[in-house]
């Protein structure tokens, strides 16, 4: 049987066994889509990756990024991580990779320390900000398994929005976020038996206090019930925020994964383009392990 090189590494974080770990298959190659299924199941992180051969030469590679049920379209802590492994296989030109995903182009600058190893990456969000579908006070606040008076509704009500994956964002009292627990029957009475819905109804909460941000984020219909650090959401909330106001950028320093004991440091940016809101979202990387499987 083959064998298929991996890493996993941790992301958004300076130090090992913090931040959200990550499976990288080096060399994805001959693998089948439900074998790459598979192998993330196995791997049962939030989030597995595949490196391919760009489609088009210019770009980098080509990046097909796994949870445990489903392929995502685009995802912030895979895109960052095979980033930053990219680069330490020296595929890294001037210190700026091109990856193609499902949903698009993401473009990721390394970071450095002094002597010009790479600690970690930024990655540009595909797509500009997009708003949808809204829940009641009362359906997010069953799902965090707060009360209804948990859920601060001054700056929007629970809304959903994407920078390429889809979120509801509900804004929290600063002592009910580390109450919050999610309730798998809540969220799939949230989703109504909508198929659009059904694995992608994922919930993030914050705090916000100036330009801090503190975030949980729930999962449980597509398998992760929380998430340590999640860089698609905390990108989509920075562009979300800025949405709301007249400024043309913003800058957070968001801490996330805290109550799972995976402390995680993202810092997040947006600004106003002709398309509209576009976002980024960066933090450190740190390698742990290698291995290989067979399929």
């Amino acid at each position: 049987m083959p064998a298929y090189a991996f890493v996993t590494l941790d992301v958004f974080t300076n130090d090992r066994f913090g931040g959200n770990p990550l499976a990288v298959f080096t060399d994805a190659r001959g693998l089948t889509g439900a074998q790459m299924q598979s192998l993330a199941t196995e791997m049962n992180l939030s989030e597995t990756t595949f490196i391919l051969p760009p489609e088009d030469p210019a770009h980098t590679a080509r990046v097909r990024i796994f949870n445990v049920t489903a392929e995502m379209p685009f995802a912030g802590h895979p895109s960052v991580g095979t980033g930053f492994v990219l680069a330490q296989a020296g595929r890294a030109k001037d210190g700026r990779l091109t990856l193609e995903v499902p949903a698009g182009l993401v473009e990721v600058t390394i970071t450095t320390d002094a002597n010009g190893a790479a600690t970690g990456g930024v990655i540009a969000a595909p797509r500009a900000l997009v708003t949808g579908a809204s829940l009641t006070v009362e359906a997010a606040a069953a799902c965090a398994g707060l009360d209804p008076a948990d859920i601060v509704t001054t700056g929007h009500a629970p809304v959903e929005a994407s920078l390429g994956v889809p979120f509801f964002f509900a804004e929290v009292k600063p002592e009910a976020l580390g109450r919050a627990s999610p309730d798998l029957a809540a969220f799939r009475r949230a989703a109504g038996g909508r198929a659009d819905m059904n694995a992608r109804l994922s919930l993030h909460l914050y705090v916000r206090e100036g330009s801090k941000l503190r975030a949980r984020m729930f999962g449980p219909l597509s398998g992760v019930y929380e998430d340590p650090a999640t860089g698609s959401a905390n990108a989509t909330l920075a562009a979300l925020l800025l949405s709301l106001g007249d400024e043309d950028s913003a800058e957070f320093d968001i801490t996330q994964g805290v109550e799972m004991g995976r402390p995680s440091r993202l810092h997040a940016t947006a600004r106003r383009a002709e398309d509209g809101i576009r976002a980024t979202i960066g933090g450190g990387c740190v390698m742990v392990m290698k291995g290989e499987a067979t399929v």
